[in-house]
């Protein structure tokens, strides 16, 4: 399994430049969103204040657009908050939803297709836990089909260059006391359990039926309990940088963008007291400076216990010299460029030195998988002789594939997935 790489707030910068981010859920999709937010500013980690906050007018520089504080505070399914983050170069927008489709979904899918800033580029969405405890006896089925509707809609509308993120629900606790379930709606056993579990299986299906990405986020955090806050629902900081960077490595690799191979995000992330004592913040740390490398926490451990690494290997030995009948004049390999792009979506690309072709593991996660294990990818051959060589560092473009010019390093390069969704019988036009 690949490593993720830990990114830093130069890093997410360029790979969202010029991007146009929407998420779309509940209470943890909104954390999702206040971390990405975060991430793109500075680099430290969301506080209990800041996980716990529900509807207030600004966070991290971002704006209250509707809901919220603006009207009625309650826990009820009619309750609205939507959210916006804009800078010079990012645009990220968080809609908090209580059901997976409904008349307020399609006037989100309406008010996006009318945006001035265009369609979005990547979709981030899941909505299952109200779904399944606030609307009556017949909610499963009720959620099974408006899923069907959701995914169908969705290929629809959506522009081939969309990117949409399933992420499936995440895990929780056996007693739970959050605040969107009224205590008439909580169940005595685990019965929300399974059927969260049920309701990840049947909304990943229909998602990749209609050629949609997921995300299997219950898969990620099925050992990370320590990580639950005490509601049963919510997460803590920790957890949800780790989603962050999860989240960021799928974009990166369905867009062909290799990460920095700087600091593992497994034993990164996964550091941390598992839960701050009463009264006790969590303190933040300053974000790194450019020539020098993030380090972990000091006295932190780690969120799930390490695999056990194998040994490194013996030093290889100095080959004893060979006689030859003519003098060795080495051949510099000749390298082929290509043209330079004109589409670069960053006035400040990554540096080549800074990237390594990254092979990143399934999200659909096969039987054989632990989840939070991270080994090194293989490294190409090194050459029986030094070899200079020129690389281009690789960009990020809006709409268009990475051209990459062929050379010796082509069979560890990656492309941009090509989409697997159909083009519908009957596409909606674009509002021009």
């Amino acid at each position: 399994m690949a490593v993720t790489a830990h990114l830093l707030p130069a890093d997410v910068q360029q790979l969202l430049h010029n991007k146009f981010v929407v998420i779309l859920g509940d209470s943890v999709q909104r954390a999702v969103y206040k971390d990405l937010v975060l991430l793109l500013q500075k680099d430290l980690l969301l506080t209990p204040t800041q996980l716990k906050a529900k509807g207030e007018e600004s966070f991290e520089r971002d704006k209250l657009v509707d809901g919220g504080q603006r009207g009625p505070m309650h826990n009820g399914t009619q309750y609205r908050e939507v959210r916006q983050f804009c800078s010079d170069h990012h645009l990220v927008r968080f809609y908090f939803l209580t059901r997976v489709y409904s008349s307020y979904l399609e006037a989100i899918l309406q008010e996006l297709q009318s945006s001035q800033h265009g369609p979005p580029d990547v979709i981030i969405m899941n909505s299952c836990l109200w779904d399944l405890s606030r609307y009556g006896p017949d909610s499963w089925k009720s959620y099974l089909e408006n899923l069907e509707s959701l995914f169908e809609r969705l290929g629809q509308v959506l522009p081939e260059s969309c990117l949409l993120v399933w992420n499936t629900a995440m895990p929780v606790g056996k007693k739970i006391t959050a605040g969107f379930l009224p205590p008439e709606h909580r169940p005595e056993d685990s019965s929300l359990r399974d059927r969260v579990i049920a309701a990840n299986f049947h909304s990943s299906v229909e998602a990749k039926k209609h050629g949609f990405d997921v995300l299997d986020l219950h898969f990620h955090f099925r050992h990370a309990g320590r990580h639950l806050q005490r509601d049963g629902v919510h997460w803590d900081q920790l957890a949800h940088r780790h989603l962050s960077q999860l989240l960021l490595a799928h974009v990166a690799d369905a867009w062909g963008v290799d990460l920095p191979r700087r600091y593992p995000v497994g034993p990164w992330i996964r550091d941390g007291p598992a839960r701050p004592g009463p009264g006790r913040g969590v303190e933040r740390q300053p974000q790194a400076s450019p020539d020098q490398p993030s380090l972990p926490p000091a006295g932190y451990r780690p969120l799930l216990p390490l695999p056990h690494l194998p040994p490194p290997p013996p030093p290889l030995l100095p080959l004893p010299p060979h006689p030859r009948p003519f003098p060795f004049h080495p051949v510099m390999t000749r390298f082929l460029f290509g043209p330079r792009d004109h589409f670069s979506a960053s006035d400040h690309p990554f540096q080549s030195d800074q990237f390594s072709s990254n092979h990143f593991h399934s999200d659909v996660p096969s039987p054989t998988q632990t989840g939070f294990s991270f080994e090194d990818d293989p490294q190409p051959p090194r050459p029986p002789f030094p070899t200079p060589y020129l690389q281009r560092a690789p960009v990020v473009h809006r709409g268009f594939p990475r051209h990459l010019p062929r050379g010796p390093y082509v069979p560890w390069g990656r492309r941009p997935r090509s989409s697997k969704r159909q083009a519908p019988s009957h596409p909606q036009p674009r509002p021009q």
